[in-house]
């Protein structure tokens, strides 16, 4: 059975193993040992923390099939940018008027800006066989916001992933071909190397443009990659839409791409998930699609499983397997929400 369990110390080798077949537009997924064992070694120190008020923790969870085997990968941070400053383009839209022309125009602008700091970014998402992916993605994907409704308080009451944009089959950007190379004077995926995917580093502020970007000064491929998503990068964007993320007025500084964002109040792991006790009869032949997760901080588990509707029932029937991924006995109390 498949389940999400927390990265642990031994994960190195099969998280690299998975990394090396990523496509070079995931870029917020490590790729090198030593960035797996940072945040290997970050995510483990964020677990251990007894948190009050989010702050710089991240947290990076991994899928595993029945062999043991890590076939995905995601995380979550309690705050983007707690070490610094969280960067976007903002859409914004600037309102001209010449009286003595009587001209009166309302242009598409980008301002670089620091919003989203303070956010719980979703990050890192990748899965096996990308191209042909079953229900396993959208338990990854989810699965980490199950942990945020076990444990509100590590994380904000605002959420935003950024996705991937436009790209070429050799990985050129066109919207950053149009802006940040005459800044960064590099290539796409160099600055993504440089940079390993974050967008809070000083040189962003260092050479990033300050003053508002005209959009309509932009090439003609730049204004139409701005905001679309990667092809390959759907996946995720159909199991955040279903989940309550919404694409509204910031896209990512390098490439472009959409960044969604959401309300707790709006999410469903945390709306409409349930707390039910595991019970000791017999499981049935059939139900709905359920993840099911453990309802506790420590060794967190999440699990997809078939059971009976929740809507009246004050207990949940897992089959042994289920027990067994989870790591619970009857009686203990699961966190469970439909598909």
């Amino acid at each position: 059975m498949l389940r999400v369990r927390p990265v642990e110390a031994g994960d190195a080798q099969g998280l690299l193993a998975l990394v090396e077949g990523a496509s070079p537009w995931v870029h917020t997924l490590p790729k090198s040992r030593p960035a797996v064992e940072r945040v290997t070694e970050r995510s483990l120190a964020s677990f251990a923390e007894a948190v009050d008020v989010p702050s710089d923790e991240t947290y990076l969870f991994v899928l595993e099939d029945a062999a043991g085997q890590i076939c995905g990968t995601a995380a979550i941070s309690a705050t983007a940018g707690a070490d610094g400053t969280f960067f976007a383009f903002r859409n914004d839209v600037l309102h001209q008027v010449s009286r003595d022309l009587g001209i009166s125009n309302n242009v598409h602008a980008l301002t670089l800006a620091s919003d989203l700091t303070g956010h719980s970014q979703l990050s890192g998402f990748f899965v096996h066989h990308w191209d042909r992916p079953g229900p396993e993605a959208e338990l990854l994907s989810r699965a980490r916001l199950l942990f945020a409704a076990t444990a509100p308080r590590r994380f904000s009451d605002r959420f935003f992933s950024s996705l991937a944009g436009m790209t070429d089959a050799e990985g050129h950007s066109p919207f950053w071909n149009a802006l940040g190379k005459k800044f960064f004077r590099m290539d796409f995926l160099a600055a993504e190397r440089l940079v390993e995917g974050a967008r809070n580093r000083s040189l962003i502020v260092e050479l990033m443009p300050h003053y508002p970007v005209y959009v309509p000064l932009l090439p003609g491929d730049a204004q139409a990659a701005l905001g679309q998503v990667h092809p390959a990068a759907t996946l995720p964007f159909r199991i955040l839409s279903r989940e309550g993320f919404e694409p509204d007025e910031y896209v990512d500084i390098f490439d472009g791409g959409p960044i969604l964002r959401a309300l707790r109040a709006s999410l469903k792991s945390f709306t409409h998930s349930v707390l039910r006790e595991v019970s000791a009869k017999a499981a049935p032949a059939g139900g709905m699609g359920c993840l099911v997760a453990t309802a506790r901080e420590e060794r967190f588990r999440c699990v997809l499983a078939e059971v009976a509707p929740l809507d009246d029932a004050e207990t949940v029937i897992l089959t042994d397997a289920a027990r067994r991924a989870l790591e619970v006995e009857d009686g203990e109390t699961v966190r469970c929400v439909a598909l």
